[in-house]
């Protein structure tokens, strides 16, 4: 166990009657952050008491041919492939994954994307609908959203133990509905996104002094700020391994409080990289990569 300090999203100084934004390429906010202590405990050898559906996450041994992620094509050819079979794998009932993003982080000054902190779920409901929408054709995704879908976010580390920058997740069932609050996702704005909506490939390091700036973004999605509760529980995967993988769930059409939702099921997953004062000095920067995927089942 270690105990570190986790950054929420500070809901008193939120200007009432206005819409809290976060962006997609920085860790920069619209809202105050709050700084808060908690436990944080390692789930090295408990990891069998924790499932997708009771706690909205799940760590696995699944060592993978991929080892740099450097490659483009590589990634969404081979590597793509064996994130759909472990899914199936890992998790009964499956019958289509839709893989719509990934996401490479590296805690480097060169980097598109870097680790954040701030604890969050990556899609509200209204946006998981509507990536089902934008990823299918019409017909098909009507007929599947009339079935059980969930958004999972396959997590895993690229060439070293992420000891640095670790991620923590909170275990679904000491959340309440009240702790959630939607907020837009800000996109950088591509001059040829009408043409082409796919980011993939195309991300760019932003300017840092522009960060808190709205100009030349725009509103493409929505995601969860997670406001403090000492109810929370964390948990984190010490010296996390590329071999391994930890599955996080973005949402569950079956999660406990939506239409369809059944009591029990975890509706989704909140995270954060975190500072883990036990890290050695010396440990190399993290690396990560995230794979989000549309499921749906039989």
């Amino acid at each position: 166990m270690t105990t570190a300090v986790f950054r929420h999203i500070d809901v008193s100084a939120i200007p009432q009657g206005t819409k809290p934004w976060v962006k997609v390429d920085a860790d920069a906010t619209s809202f105050q952050l709050a700084e808060h202590k908690r436990s944080v405990h390692d789930l090295r050898g408990h990891e069998t008491d924790f499932s997708t559906d009771l706690s909205g996450f799940a760590v696995y041994k699944e060592p993978s041919n991929e080892k740099l992620f450097t490659d483009e094509a590589a990634v969404r050819g081979a590597y793509y492939q064996e994130v759909q079979d472990l899914l199936k794998k890992r998790i009964p009932g499956i019958k289509k994954v839709v893989i719509f993003d990934h996401t490479i982080r590296r805690r480097t000054p060169d980097a598109a994307r870097a680790p954040v902190q701030q604890v969050h779920v990556d899609q509200t409901p209204a946006a998981a609908e509507v990536r089902v929408r934008r990823h299918l054709p019409a017909d098909e995704a009507e007929a599947l959203l009339k079935g059980r879908f969930q958004i999972i976010n396959v997590w895993r580390p690229i060439e070293n133990p992420a000891s640095d920058f670790p991620l923590a997740v909170v275990d679904w069932r000491s959340t309440q509905p009240s702790d959630f609050l939607p907020v837009d996702l800000l996109y950088p704005q591509r001059v040829d996104s009408t043409a082409d909506n796919d980011d993939r490939g195309k991300e760019v390091r932003p300017d840092e002094s522009k960060w808190y700036s709205t100009e030349g973004y725009e509103a493409r999605g929505e995601t969860i700020s997670v406001a403090p509760n000492e109810a929370h529980k964390f948990y984190y995967q010490k010296d996390m391994t590329p071999d391994e993988v930890l599955l996080l769930k973005c949402y569950d059409s079956w999660g406990e409080g939506q239409p369809w939702g059944k009591k029990g099921i975890a509706v989704g997953t909140p995270h954060t990289a975190f500072v883990d004062p036990l890290t050695p000095k010396e440990a190399p920067w993290r690396q990560s990569i995230e794979v989000r995927c549309l499921v749906f089942y039989e």
